[in-house]
This record gives structure tokens, sequence and C-alpha cells, in this order.
């Protein structure tokens, strides 16, 4: 993701007076800038970087919505709708089929060890950032069996 999509749509947002939208993908232009401040690529943020970050913020507010006690509608409401905004902007993940096939055709002699560390050390390298860390693990340990 081009953190100047964000921008735009950010302003095209503004220009729309849709306050919460605005919001939530000012948080998400905010956390992707510190990040890369942190990292020491402020002038020019590469695209790995801002999905990453992305998918961060994604998992935080999931978590958010999970937790919110069922009795604050007000709450739950706001979390929805700044997951379904990130959401939009995430990038799309592997699913457990396609994990599972790149697994095997791209680290056959490691799957062929079953030992799981092993092979999880190799593939997160590897699928970082393009499948969800729970769905690798699963893939992995149904591979060791």
């Amino acid at each position: 993701m081009d953190i100047a999509v964000l921008q735009k749509d950010m302003i095209t947002a503004m220009k729309e007076k849709n306050k919460p939208r605005k919001e939530a993908i000012s948080s998400l232009i905010s956390a992707i800038k510190k990040v890369a401040i942190d990292e020491g690529c402020r002038e020019d943020i590469p695209g790995e970087l801002a999905d990453r970050v992305i998918l961060k913020e994604l998992k935080t507010v999931k978590e958010q919505l999970d937790t919110c006690p069922a009795e604050r509608t007000d709450l739950k409401e706001e979390y929805q709708f700044r997951y379904d905004v990130i959401n939009e902007y995430a990038p799309q993940l592997m699913s457990a089929e396609e994990v599972k096939a790149l697994i095997t055709e791209k680290f056959a002699e490691a799957v062929a060890t079953k030992n799981k560390g092993q092979i999880m050390k190799v593939v997160m390298a590897e699928l970082k950032g393009k499948a969800d860390g729970k769905v690798i693990n699963q893939v992995v340990a149904e591979l060791c069996q």
C-alpha cells in the first residue's frame, strides 16, 4: 500500500465531511509514519512497511472489537467501522490451501525433517506479511504429523 493513496483518501473523506472515516485513515497514516521514523526511512516509506503496519493495526482493532463488552454498542460500532476502513487497505493474505501448497513446493527438504521449529524458521522468513502467522502455524503442525 502506498501512503500517498491513504493521504488522498483522507483528503477525500475530509471534503465529504466524513469524520469517522477521516479519523480512521489518519490514525493509520500516523502509525505508518511512526514506524517509518523508527526504522529510519522517514522520507521514502516502502509499501512493505505500510502493509506490515496496516496488518498490525487491523489486528489491534480486531482485538478491541473482540474484547469490547456487549452492552457497549456505541464502542462496538466505532471499532467495527474502523476495522472495515482499515480492512479496505489491508493486503490480501494467503489462504491455508495456498500456504500449504507453497510450503510443500518450496520447502520440501525442510518439511521432510518433520522438525516444526526448523520449518517455521524457514517459512516465516518467506511468508511474513503474506499470510497470517496462525494459519502458517496450523499448516506446519499438520505437515509435521
